[in-house]
């Protein structure tokens, strides 16, 4: 992967035109460092093009005898539709069955920050973080499911502040055996 660069200088003098498309005067008080903080943000936002699930996994997978479901559930995530730039939030929940290798905790979360910090629809990324754990584990089978608010449904649009989406994406005997898709399904979505 390409190293990513990120002009800031540029990014904020874009942000500093639309602040005028917009009507605004970049010359006021309030928004005097605006430009510069937007540009940084959104550096910040959308780092996972800077990154890749190897990178994020390093040598974190570990050789076991284990050939049970592995489940961690209310991984926070935060990305932004690419549709209209606007953040949605939620929780994603992942689950594998090891096949003689897991992956360090931390780094099932790693995984779905490097697709979360890029502009996204949620099936993708849901698609995009199941194909990663596959991947990066060789397990039996892989599960996610993201439970996530849209901003772009809630603040603009239909302005429906109570909705919840959800996704899921199943990949080998998760998806090809109804006993432990169910199984997955029931601890990934078990409420406290």
């Amino acid at each position: 992967m390409k190293k990513r660069t990120i002009d800031e200088k540029k990014l904020a003098a874009l942000v500093r035109q639309l602040l005028v498309e917009l009507g605004e005067d970049p010359g006021r008080e309030g928004l005097l460092k605006t430009p510069a903080r937007v540009a940084r943000s959104l550096a910040f936002l959308t780092k996972g093009y800077g990154e890749t699930p190897r990178k994020a996994v390093g040598s974190a997978v570990f050789e076991t005898r284990t050939d049970d479901m592995v489940v961690l559930r209310d991984i926070e995530v935060y990305s932004m539709c690419e549709h209209h730039l606007l953040p949605f939030y939620g929780r994603c929940h992942v689950g594998y069955i090891a096949q003689g290798k897991v992956l360090g905790v931390s780094k099932i979360a790693r995984i779905v920050e490097c697709f979360a910090r890029r502009l996204q629809i949620q099936e993708r990324l849901t698609q995009e973080i199941a194909q990663a754990i596959m991947s990066a584990t060789g397990a039996e089978g892989v599960g996610v499911v993201m439970e996530c608010r849209h901003l772009c449904m809630m603040m603009r649009g239909v302005e429906k502040q109570n909705s919840v989406m959800t996704t899921s994406a199943v990949l080998g005997s998760l998806r090809e055996e109804t006993a432990a898709r169910q199984e997955f399904l029931s601890l990934a979505l078990r409420r406290p």
